[in-house]
């Protein structure tokens, strides 16, 4: 018997029958850690010790190159993309969480756990029932498309994460973009003022798709204006095959203008921060005259545009 075995029979006092010895033998390729949290968790309900037992179980099906990342600390960490999970393997690791936590998960929510703090906060608001346990909601590129006004090849946003007051995005440089060839000839650096432009473009998506509370009517996608950018500073270049991971939060609303925080970061590193984005955009009252649907108070007109003057 290892030492490790030896150790997981002595947790707790001698074994049990019922659901410790089941809990024992779901965990048994876990840490020692993992069990001992669990057990606690068992005995005395300490929601503190959710993450300990998320973050156990997710480790024992990780390769060993990636486990640093995992143990980080991180919440922005993804599944997929970061720690190399794939669908099978989240499954399985979702359904040993089940089993350890007395949780049960539907597998169309499974679809929006996709990095470690959607998974701890869901898990969490599952076990207290508080609604802030909600996940963000998540949007493809196929979903985006169909709500922003901006298409190929001037759409800069090919996922989105939607929540209250904040949203993420991202969008991987491809190097097939055609201002490449000209930025800079033979030195493809992606423009600053495209990185604006993304944020920028996350900051419509998130106001026509999940407007903040402050606005009381729909908003007609036609009319979204990029008003200004502040306190904008770029902190590295960027270069095709990276990905930028975007983040945006709403500061202050007052109609017709919204403003963001906005920040971009490549492989955690930060690269752009502007502290404040400011939209213009005009309120509509809804119309029940046939003459457009609405999409939670979004117009769906599709491919209309909404870009004058280069404004977003």
């Amino acid at each position: 018997m290892s030492n490790q075995t030896t150790n997981q029979t002595e947790i707790a006092g001698a074994r049990s029958s019922g659901s410790e010895e089941l809990l024992r033998d779901t965990l048994k390729r876990c840490s020692v850690e993992t069990l001992e949290a669990a057990l606690k968790y068992r005995a005395n309900g300490d929601v503190s010790l959710v993450p300990v037992v998320v973050l156990g179980i997710i480790e024992r099906f990780l390769d060993p190159d990636v486990v640093g990342k995992l143990r980080s600390g991180d919440d922005s960490v993804r599944f997929m993309d970061d720690l190399g999970m794939d669908s099978l393997t989240m499954i399985e690791a979702i359904m040993m969480v089940e089993e350890s936590l007395g949780v049960s998960i539907k597998n169309e929510e499974l679809l929006d756990l996709r990095t470690l703090g959607d998974l701890k906060s869901f898990i969490q608001g599952k076990i207290t029932g508080d609604s802030s346990g909600k996940t963000s909601d998540f949007y493809s590129i196929e979903k985006v498309a169909a709500i922003m006004p901006q298409q190929e090849p001037f759409l800069f946003l090919e996922q989105a994460n939607l929540s209250s007051r904040s949203a993420e995005g991202r969008y991987t440089i491809s190097g097939n973009e055609a201002f490449l060839e000209g930025h800079f000839k033979g030195n493809p650096v992606f423009p600053a003022s495209i990185m604006l432009e993304a944020l920028g473009q996350l900051a419509v998506f998130a106001l026509l798709r999940n407007p903040p509370e402050e606005i009381k009517s729909a908003i007609d996608m036609t009319e979204v204006y990029f008003a200004g950018v502040d306190g904008v500073r770029c902190h590295r270049v960027c270069r095709p095959g990276e990905i930028l991971d975007m983040s945006i939060t709403v500061k202050r609303v007052r109609e017709p203008l919204a403003v963001f925080f906005g920040q971009i970061s490549v492989g955690g590193k930060k690269a752009v921060v502007a502290e404040e984005i400011t939209l213009a955009f005009k309120p509509v009252e809804h119309h029940s005259n046939g003459a457009g649907t609405a999409v939670n108070g979004v117009s769906a007109s599709n491919g209309s545009e909404l870009s004058r003057n280069g404004a977003r």
